[in-house]
């Protein structure tokens, strides 16, 4: 049973890491095997959620589709798919976290030199927990679970289909901790901290070498 269930979750996450992209034109393509994927999960919450996000994105056009992923996440900071940035924002400490994030990936033969994308791209952070066995891959979306939970909130508050797969990633993980919750009430009222004028860049050269990052 558990570890159906865990298999389950992986392919929840992959489906997920996958929708939360750019829909570009090789994404676009590949609408309907994805969602044929998604309607082949066992019946859940989260596989409803799946479905519902479905219907809207195989029915819009393609270019409506481009522009709603740039004015839902990359023209707004608080729906940003970068997770980090909620808790830490833009100071020094983000990016030790980034370093982390980026050494467990390699630990587990997921490294991301060359990559187009930082360690802490919610997509990237979903396939690590989708490609890892025993669902120990969880682990990087435990540990940022406020901020997850935050997006997803934001998400739904603009009212964009791309909240369902949000709650399927977040009915997967299960209901958060109160220590969660109450993280997540002090980032929403404090918002993203910035850092001093006059520090460093706060990413490592390990991270920022041979990464284009999209923030």
């Amino acid at each position: 049973m558990r570890r159906r269930r865990r298999v389950e979750s992986a392919a929840t996450y992959k489906l997920c890491s996958l929708l939360l992209l750019y829909p570009d034109e090789e994404l676009l393509g590949a609408r309907e095997e994805l969602l044929a994927a998604a309607r082949e999960l066992p019946r859940s919450r989260a596989a409803a959620a799946l479905a519902r996000f479905g219907e809207w994105w195989l029915a819009e056009d393609e270019l409506a589709l481009q522009q709603h992923y740039v004015e839902t996440f990359d023209l707004h900071k608080r729906s940003g798919l970068y997770v980090t940035f909620y808790g830490e924002g833009d100071r020094r400490e983000r990016g030790s976290a980034l370093l982390r994030l980026k050494r467990m990936y390699r630990a587990a033969g997921l490294p991301l030199e060359g990559g187009s994308e930082l360690p802490d791209y919610l997509p990237v952070m979903l396939e690590f927990a989708a490609a890892m066995p025993g669902g120990e891959g969880e682990i990087v979306l435990r540990e940022h679970r406020a901020a997850i939970e935050l997006l997803r909130e934001n998400l739904r508050a603009r009212g964009t289909p791309y909240a369902d797969v949000l709650d399927a990633v977040c009915l997967t993980l299960g209901d958060p901790s109160a220590a969660d919750r109450a993280r997540m009430l002090k980032i929403a009222a404090a918002g993203p901290p910035q850092e001093l004028v006059g520090l460093e860049p706060f990413m490592p050269p390990e991270i920022t070498a041979g990464t284009e990052a999209r923030r």
